[in-house]
């Protein structure tokens, strides 16, 4: 708000200095040429008198006409390239309020103006990348719940028609398809709870030992751990770090799962410690391949690196996403490194508060 306020002071003050910078030019066009031209006609034309007067003022006439276009002339130019970064923004506001995305604005601004130009674009483009995130997400939520919707419906049908006997086999699939809708019902929810605790925190924060996380997890998937790799090693450094320890195990579980699932070399190094920024923590481990120019939509929802690969409800995709949630509210990063094969999964916990 100050600075929307900083700027329209700004535009007002350019304004007053632009209809200054006018007047002073009407007046000293006309003041100069009526003096110059009064002193030509006395000592070179020798007119004095009525006559002087009389010419004078014709002179003075076609000089103010003189004067005022072009003075109207340079107050248009000067107007016009102050209000008219204004009006575009105005036009492109009324597009978004009807639920449009105006297209980027091209329009010549320097200064503050320049500066609120650039950021309405910069606007513009996140409100369209989560607009097109936002109707993924729907279609993603529409595939994931369409198969086990579309097998209990078939139950159904069939036991209605007669075609099928209910036995107990058939009504344990229809259980297995309905704890599968309500795992990736409970994926959603809490995804989106903690996207809101990223803004509006209000889980419990506190001071925890990090190692205490880390060898809870590890100890969680130990048998996860020791079957699936030859080689497990772990280093882990003692820290207090502000955070939510259900929260911050749910990161550990979510990310220790994907590596296991996606893990083809047999190996997995962590490593746990303390740098300048808060607390490092690095999972580092050969896996499926991953394109490098795509390894941060990992983190995306619904996103999985087989798009044919079974969409059962540990496998929607929502595991990652929901720990850069977890993260992103406790004001940390997570993220990855990767040459396609080698993959480096890090993330960075702060040790200061969280404001």
């Amino acid at each position: 708000m100050r600075r929307i306020k900083s700027i329209a002071n700004l535009l007002l003050s350019k304004l007053v200095a632009v209809n200054s910078l006018v007047i002073l030019l009407v007046i000293m066009l006309a003041g100069i040429s009526v003096k110059d031209y009064a002193c030509f006609l006395v000592n070179h034309e020798k007119v004095t008198g009525p006559e002087l007067v009389d010419t004078l003022n014709a002179f003075l006439i076609k000089v103010s006409v003189i004067a005022f276009i072009a003075a109207g002339l340079l107050h248009y130019f000067s107007v016009k390239r102050i209000v008219d970064p204004v009006k575009a923004m105005a036009a492109a506001a009324n597009q978004v309020k009807a639920g449009k995305i105006p297209a980027r604005l091209d329009v010549d601004a320097s200064g503050e103006l320049g500066e609120l130009v650039t950021n309405f674009n910069a606007m513009t483009e996140t409100l369209s990348v989560v607009q097109t995130r936002r109707e993924e997400m729907l279609r993603d939520i529409a595939h994931e719940l369409r198969t086990p919707l579309t097998n209990i419906n078939g139950y159904l049908e069939a036991l209605h028609t007669g075609v099928l006997k209910g036995d107990r086999e058939l009504f344990g699939s229809l259980l297995d398809e309905s704890r599968r809708i309500t795992r990736i019902v409970d994926l959603i929810a809490e995804l989106d709870a903690w996207s809101q605790e990223a803004h509006f925190p209000e889980r419990k924060f506190e001071e925890i030992e990090i190692k205490q996380i880390l060898d809870a997890s590890f100890a969680a998937f130990q048998l996860k751990l020791t079957s699936r790799f030859e080689s497990f090693s772990q280093q882990t450094e003692h820290a207090l770090v502000l955070g939510n320890r259900d929260g911050l195990k749910q990161v550990l579980s979510n990310l220790l799962q994907n590596i296991i699932d996606y893990d083809t070399g047999g190996y997995l190094t962590i490593k746990g410690q303390r740098n300048t920024e808060g607390y490092r923590i690095t999972f580092s481990h050969e896996g499926t391949y991953i394109d490098p120019q795509k390894k941060e939509l990992i983190f995306e929802r619904f996103y999985r690196l087989e798009e044919s690969r079974s969409t059962k409800a540990e496998g929607a995709g929502l595991g990652l996403a929901i720990a850069k949630s977890i993260i992103d509210a406790h004001k940390g990063q997570i993220g990855l490194e990767t040459d396609g094969y080698h993959h480096l999964f890090w993330i960075n916990i702060p040790t200061r508060s969280i404001s």
